[in-house]
This record gives structure tokens, sequence and C-alpha cells, in this order.
């Protein structure tokens, strides 16, 4: 395991990791079932990073995106081809939240909600930018 690893709570767990290794090409890795049919937890690999699901238990206080009306986070999956892996999401069900651009920090980027509430940022690095120019954009996109 790495040094920070997220753990998200999904509603139908294993609906989720099928949409994953779909929609953004996670695979699975293990699961840990629970007696009743819930599943404890589901470790997916994404590329080389780790990205642990797991039922809702409302119960417990352990609840979706979906059960909180949103998220204020957002993963995010930098690869070399972020146009076929956004249509992927968009295919297999995910909305837009911001559309896919060339950006102002050098990467391609947007990002979409999937179907159980989380935000994820799709990117591909285009060019190396400084840390100035990213501030002076920064402020003129902000109005700063």
């Amino acid at each position: 395991m790495a040094t920070l690893t997220p753990h998200l709570v999904v509603r139908d767990v294993e609906r989720a990791a099928e949409w994953y290794a779909k929609a953004l090409d996670a695979r699975e890795r293990g699961r840990i079932p629970l007696p009743g049919g819930k599943v404890l937890t589901i470790e997916l690999a994404f590329g080389d990073s780790t990205v642990m699901i797991a039922d809702e238990f409302p119960e417990q206080g352990i609840v979706s995106p979906l059960a909180l009306g949103g998220t204020y986070g957002a993963l995010q999956i930098t690869t070399a081809d972020v146009d076929t892996l956004w249509q992927r999401a968009l295919d297999a069900g995910a909305t837009v939240f911001h559309p896919l651009q060339d950006t102002f920090w050098g990467e391609r980027h947007g990002q979409v909600v999937d179907p159980f509430g989380h935000r994820w940022g799709l990117a591909q690095h285009l060019r190396d930018v400084s840390p100035d120019e990213v501030a002076r954009e920064a402020a003129r996109f902000f109005g700063g």
C-alpha cells in the first residue's frame, strides 16, 4: 500500500467496480465480501495507483456522495491519451463536470462525475509551464 490510498464509499460497490474497469481501465486486485451480500472493500488498480471502494453502511455513518448530494473533492487520472479515456467514461455513463480542454497549466484536462457521485479529473500532460506563468494565468482566469 502506498503512503496515501483513497477509500471511496459507493452505492452498489460491485457495480461500481465493473464501471471503473469499463470506463477508467481499473483492475480489481482483491475484495473482502461480508455476509448478506455487502462488500467491505474492493481494491482497484488504476495504473500504478490503488483506490479502495466500499459499500455504504449508513447505520455507521458511512455513506456515498449520492447520499450526501454531491462531493467537493476529485481524484485525477493522468494518461497518455486523455481523449480516449474521456470518451470511454462518457460512453459508460459519466457526466461532464468541466469540459475536456487544453489548459493554461499545460494539460489537456476535464472533469467527469461517475454514476456513483465521485468526481474524476482526466488529464494528459501537453507542455511544461513555469510556476510563474501558471500563477499569472491563474490570476487572469480567476479574475485577479
